[in-house]
């Protein structure tokens, strides 16, 4: 097929370059393949066998990807083997150390794979490197070929031989020039408009033959039609990447093409120029439309990225590492979820991502590995009390060893916790030294309750004693029955715990009742004393200040005593039922007895002081 002048028109030539400007990069298109399912194994014979294949259109498109999924199942595995602790679960390692493994015999059992593995994407890489440097050799090889068409062309020009002889030697130079591949990007223009140049120059002195230049021109309709109708059937094209890239290719043909008939040269282009419209309209909205999902994506990640680093940033010792990690793991679950950002932002804002899990992560890494620390402190500190249990598990010192393992217990509690495995095992062992302590301590004191039911018997025979006194008409006489009652009680031992308390009143109500003159008499002359001092005080310096100061005294006096009331009664209930311990408790009733006496003097007292300055 022929050319002529007029076949590149300056419109046709700006609309031909602005096409294969906007190109799309390979590298905005991403890569749909998944590797997740495979393992180690089948991920090293996968990549093996593309590297066989030797496609390297093929191993350009996937071999990051497959590095990536290798390490990412790499570090799945290691964690399932217990070889590594999970930094960042969920989020894939992009940058993986390159350092030479060869020389190091390692015990993990990853590491043959690992190795094998480098060995082979250090391969691809090699074999990358040769092949780009082979196509610029190949580049620079048709640098020199086309120069050679041109320089060929121009002494073609400059000869005058008929048709016969140049017109095949033209065709002949267009042939090479078709079939000679791709120049060094920076000579294609002007490489390109010499060609077009001279070849036009030859249409212009040539004088080709109508016939001829008819069929030329009908041949290159023909094509030329053709090509209209494939743009115009890409407009369906349900991948607008794909279909884009086969409109370069078929403006690549249009201009290799030669004219068409003069009177359809302006309908043929339009046609194909508006077929280029469309596809690259669809082109621009696919890629406004891509933008604006990718800054949505953005917008969105950045809002992971910020709950992220409010987890990472979290503080205190008490915070639940548990439901932290599910909170992460749901952020990172998300993030897959979620397409990419713009090319300039997503691995900006993914570093942003991967930087607050990894603190989070690392935190609690060190948090586990301290708290391992204290929980073995733990442990230490309760084996110490288990020893000290097991050691007076033996004693028979009732009252003292059941403090003691009471106060042993305290600090039990207040230990924190141990590992799992040996929290069962220590608890165990330190109970079972306290139940063999109380469990011979019940056995001991399962005899003394049969002489608690002699001591109730012997006080109720008492009380109705005391009910049957009469008392004697000399006052002496009275105090010495009190005394004598009084003793007597106290010499009786210990009486069952359901009925201490109604024993005890019932005494009590019997002396009440019995010597309440005596007790009245003796109040009658401590109150007598005490209005006394009063007078004294009132008619002292002091006066009425002195009074109250008295009175605050007493006040203070009473609540004391009814602090040591509560807490004598309170400590009678530490007390075992023994014979050693009968002597400790009748002091304390006695002292109880005489503080609920002493209150009772108080509160007169104080009634006396009110009454009489009211």
């Amino acid at each position: 097929m022929t050319q002529d002048i007029n076949n590149s028109a300056p419109q046709e030539q700006f609309e031909e370059s602005k096409a294969l400007e906007n190109t799309p990069s390979t590298e905005s298109v991403p890569a749909t393949t998944d590797y997740s399912e495979l393992n180690l194994k089948e991920i090293i014979q996968l990549f093996q066998e593309m590297i066989d294949r030797g496609d390297q259109q093929e191993m350009y498109r996937c071999a990051d990807n497959i590095k990536a999924a290798f390490y990412k199942t790499l570090k799945k595995e290691k964690i399932a083997a217990g070889l590594t602790t999970p930094v960042s679960e969920g989020i894939e390692d992009s940058v993986h150390k390159e350092e030479d493994e060869d020389n190091i015999i390692s015990v993990n059992p990853f590491a043959e794979l690992e190795r094998g593995f480098k060995e082979l994407y250090n391969r691809y890489k090699i074999e990358r490197t040769s092949f780009l440097q082979v196509i610029e050799r190949h580049k620079e090889d048709n640098l020199k070929n086309k120069t050679q068409i041109i320089e060929e062309l121009k002494d073609l020009l400059e000869k005058q031989e008929d048709l016969q002889h140049t017109f095949p030697t033209f065709r002949e130079l267009q042939n090479r020039w078709k079939s000679t591949g791709p120049v060094p990007q920076a000579n294609s223009k002007d490489l390109w408009d010499t060609y077009q140049f001279l070849v036009e120059k030859f249409y212009d002195f040539v004088k080709i033959n109508n016939e001829l230049r008819d069929l030329d021109l009908k041949k290159n309709l023909e094509v030329k039609t053709e090509l209209c109708e494939k743009a115009e059937a890409l407009v369906n094209e349900p991948n607008i990447v794909q279909a884009f890239r086969k409109l370069q290719k078929f403006h690549e043909e249009w201009r290799e093409l030669g004219p068409v008939p003069k009177e359809l040269r302006e309908e043929i282009w339009s046609r194909f120029k508006l077929a280029t419209s469309n596809v690259n309209k669809r082109q621009q909205d696919y890629f406004e439309t891509l933008k604006v999902d990718q800054k949505k994506n953005l917008e969105h990640k950045t809002t992971l990225c910020e709950k992220a680093e409010v987890i990472a940033a979290s503080e205190g010792e008490d915070k639940d590492w548990n439901q932290l990690t599910k909170d992460m793991e749901a952020l990172q679950e998300e993030w897959k979820s979620i397409g990419f950002a713009s090319k300039k932002d997503n691995q900006r804002i993914y570093d942003r991502f991967r930087a607050a899990c990894d603190k989070f992560y690392n935190a609690k890494r060190d948090y586990y590995s301290n708290f391992k620390k204290v929980m073995q402190e733990n442990l230490e500190k309760k084996i110490a009390l288990c020893e000290q249990a097991e050691s007076l598990k033996e004693s028979q010192d009732w009252k003292k060893t059941t403090d003691q393992l009471i106060g042993l217990q305290k600090k039990w509690k207040e230990i924190g916790p141990v590992a799992r495995k040996q929290s069962d095992v220590v608890w165990k062992r330190f109970r079972a030294a306290c139940d063999s302590f109380f469990e011979n301590k019940s056995n001991f004191f399962s005899t003394v309750e049969e002489s608690y039911e002699d001591n109730l018997k012997k006080k109720l025979a008492l009380i109705e004693e005391l009910n049957e006194y009469k008392p004697d008409t000399k006052q002496t006489e009275n105090i010495e029955a009190l005394k004598d009652f009084q003793n007597r009680w106290n010499e009786i031992g210990y009486v069952p715990l359901k009925d201490k308390e109604r024993i005890q009143s019932a005494y009590r109500h019997a002396i009440d009742v019995k010597f309440s003159d005596i007790k009245s008499s003796e109040n009658e002359n401590k109150l007598v004393r005490f209005r006394k001092h009063i007078k004294e005080l009132q008619d002292s310096s002091k006066g009425e200040r002195g009074i109250k100061v008295e009175r605050d005294k007493l006040l203070q006096k009473f609540r004391q005593l009814e602090q040591d009331i509560a807490l004598w009664e309170n400590n009678m209930g530490f007390f075992t039922k023994s014979k050693n311990a009968d002597s400790i408790l009748s002091d304390i009733e006695k002292k109880i007895a005489r503080a609920r006496e002493e209150l009772t003097q108080i509160e007169e007292k104080i009634k006396l002081i009110d009454k009489q300055y009211e």
